[in-house]
């Protein structure tokens, strides 16, 4: 296969490299990635400020963008053909639930689908390896079942898989979104000029889901596999809503 490889933690993170490095064995690897940390980027894309590509080495390109923007340009002005498969990361740290609103790793995937290209989104969490990543079994997971994941996308759904970081997988599951609460803390500053400032700190993070949700599937020490609507979906319950407007 042809594929594109891209991410949102930047051309030179480990889990790009490794999934690339694994790949390279059986297919035609193209990497177009951004040039430094994207992480939380969500689907953004770059309207009016020009986008620098700088090429590293053979099929390696920086991009100065977002990762939407890695994927546009891959298809338009790097790649000599359409690839076979888009995929995203592997990203250090989780997209699990409600983090695949915010994640450029998701988002990259997701302009895949929109672009008529299979994408696959792929992230590593440290919840029990206090530190260690290690996205050598993700890399060689994917590797050794890519045409089944490949074939788990349709024109309006991407695979977003996430696994813990670990020296081997007992299995893998076809898992649910759970739910994620960020618990977000901000800190204030207010500078001798007057200037109001805000400060994002993080918080602690809480998540509700089922046996079947990603999270509880990863915390076991699985492979979580999910699918994706890559389009917005229309509520169906208007009816339902009694709904009475005048003009």
């Amino acid at each position: 296969m042809r594929l594109l490889i891209t991410n949102d933690d930047g051309i030179e993170a480990p889990g790009l490299v490794e999934l690339a490095r694994s790949l390279s064995a059986d297919h035609e690897v193209w990497v177009v990635a951004p040039d430094k940390n994207r992480s939380a980027i969500s689907n953004a894309i770059s309207m009016a400020d020009p986008i620098k590509i700088v090429k590293k080495k053979d099929r390696w390109y920086s991009c100065s963008g977002v990762p939407v923007d890695c994927v546009i340009s891959g298809l338009r002005t790097i790649l000599p053909a359409p690839p076979d498969a888009i995929l995203s990361g592997i990203n250090k740290g989780a997209n699990l639930g409600t983090d695949v609103v915010y994640s450029g790793t998701c988002g990259a995937a997701r302009q895949a689908i929109i672009s008529g290209i299979p994408g696959i989104a792929l992230s590593v969490e440290n919840f029990k390896s206090r530190g260690k990543w290690n996205f050598k079994p993700l890399a060689d997971f994917v590797r050794k079942n890519l045409e089944a994941l490949v074939r788990l996308c349709d024109i309006n759904t991407f695979v977003n898989i996430n696994a813990p970081s670990a020296d081997s997988y007992s299995g893998w599951r076809i898992t649910r979104l759970s739910k994620r609460f960020y618990n977000n803390a901000i800190e204030t500053f207010t500078a001798p000029d007057g200037s109001y400032y805000t400060f994002f700190k993080g918080g602690t993070v809480s998540t509700e889901g089922d046996s079947n949700s990603d999270f509880i599937t990863v915390n076991e020490g699985l492979i979580s596999i999910g699918r994706i609507h890559a389009q917005p979906q229309d509520a169906d319950d208007m009816k339902e809503k009694g709904l009475k407007l005048s003009l």
